[in-house]
């Protein structure tokens, strides 16, 4: 079966440079000055060649076999303004990163808005839509649109393993200052506190964070950590997370969203809905490295029986080959 020719955008870096461990070619859409979501082949990612530039305005005169969206405005508006009639005919997939919220204008929620309630904006039986968790599949109402579910797929830099040297905690996330009590903002601040914890990623300086690390450097700086600490209350499953778990790192989190069926308590990891019980899993981490050392072996045990760039390489194939009608034999 021939390679295809999938256009798509740069919606998450690190997301994309894992797609690209699929053995097919991906077209990126760049407009000038690289902006977010039009980077095309950019950043620290190490993309082989099967990522290739495109310039927006030519897009209209390339041959695609799939168009892969990946954000609202991607549907609404860039295929209409950057591809022709025949372009918006072909097999579509839209990939789905977040779970479902409802967006607050002003006044009071009202008290029938509830994430299940949210229709996804692709409605169309002609279209596949991926879910990147179980979790976020069954709380998006899908409609008529048939869905697939592709769990995440993570892959580390030979030799990286965990040491656990630092006898302090991790945090890994854009933005958190902004995010506020859903990425676990409140609970971070409120920790860090009372315990040596860091805070890595996009914006960490506003909160007195280290800042960014290039993505390919990421796994072996956390795995000098103690654990890692996820605050999120509602959020898809963080591959940074994963990755500190292939590298044995064991995970503190709120036992919410899909984190409840990856971190098993006492086994890979603590995962708790009392968020009184965060500190004493923490302190325990701290004071006992062989404990963490044998979390952290858990955790990566299941990284790598769950979230293997084989696995997920194997199953986009499929979902490409699917759309295109050029399932496997």
């Amino acid at each position: 079966m021939r390679r295809l020719n999938i256009l798509t955008w740069h919606t998450h870096g690190s997301y994309l440079y894992y797609l690209s461990h699929v053995p097919h070619d991906f077209h990126v859409l760049a407009k000038p000055g690289r902006p977010p979501g039009y980077g095309g082949r950019c950043g620290p990612f190490p993309f082989g060649p099967n990522v290739h530039d495109l310039p927006a305005g030519q897009a209209h005169e390339r041959e695609f076999d799939c168009i892969l969206f990946q954000e609202d405005h991607h549907w609404e508006k860039d295929q209409y303004e950057f591809l022709t009639l025949a372009q918006r005919a072909l097999p579509r997939i839209y990939l789905e990163h977040d779970p479902p919220g409802i967006a607050v204008t002003g006044g009071a929620m009202p008290r029938q808005a509830w994430p299940t309630d949210t229709r996804h904006l692709v409605d169309d039986p002609g279209v596949l839509l991926v879910h990147v968790t179980p979790f976020n599949a069954l709380m998006w109402d899908s409609g008529r649109t048939p869905t697939r579910v592709i769990e995440h797929g993570v892959a580390i830099p030979p030799g990286v393993r965990y040491s656990g040297e630092l006898e302090r905690g991790l945090t890994v996330t854009n933005h958190l200052a902004r995010r506020g009590r859903r990425m676990g903002a409140d609970l971070f601040a409120a920790l860090r506190a009372e315990l040596p914890l860091d805070l890595l990623g996009m914006g960490a300086a506003e909160l007195g964070g280290l800042g960014e690390i290039d993505h390919p450097a990421l796994p072996a700086f956390a795995a000098r950590y103690r654990f890692l600490f996820s605050p999120v209350r509602y959020s898809s499953l963080s591959l940074s997370t994963l990755e500190g778990m292939m590298a044995g790192v064991p995970v503190v989190a709120l036992a919410t969203t899909e984190m409840a069926t990856v971190i098993e308590h006492g086994r890979s990891g603590y995962a708790v809905t009392d968020a009184r019980e965060l500190a004493p899993c923490m302190r325990a981490l701290l004071a006992e490295p062989e404990l963490a050392r044998r979390l952290g072996e858990g955790a990566r045990r299941t990284a790598l029986e769950r979230f293997s760039i084989a696995r997920f390489s194997a199953d986009w194939d499929a979902a490409l080959r699917h759309v295109t009608s050029q399932d496997a034999p």
